[in-house]
């Protein structure tokens, strides 16, 4: 992590999120994925992160579709959940 306080702001968020499921799901795409984002990847993890918990973890699930506004590559590199670590 770099000494961007934007990134620093964008990874505590992630990462306190309210409930520890969305924490490892948005702070683990956060980990996983920030360092290769442009500055539009950015914008849209920063909106993306105003979602509601529950509607995050419903498209993440598959139990509920994901609203156009969030369809494109970004949402799908998230659907993939390579990045939550099961201990």
């Amino acid at each position: 992590m770099n000494d961007d306080p934007r990134l620093r702001r964008i990874k505590f968020r992630a990462w306190h999120r309210g409930t520890r499921e969305a924490d490892y799901t948005v702070g683990g795409f956060f980990d996983r994925y920030h360092a290769t984002w442009n500055e539009e990847e950015i914008a849209w993890f920063e909106r993306f992160m105003e979602e509601q918990d529950a509607d995050i973890m419903g498209w993440a699930l598959g139990t509920i579709p994901v609203p156009e506004i969030w369809q494109g590559p970004m949402m799908d590199r998230f659907l993939q959940l390579d990045f939550v670590k099961i201990v």
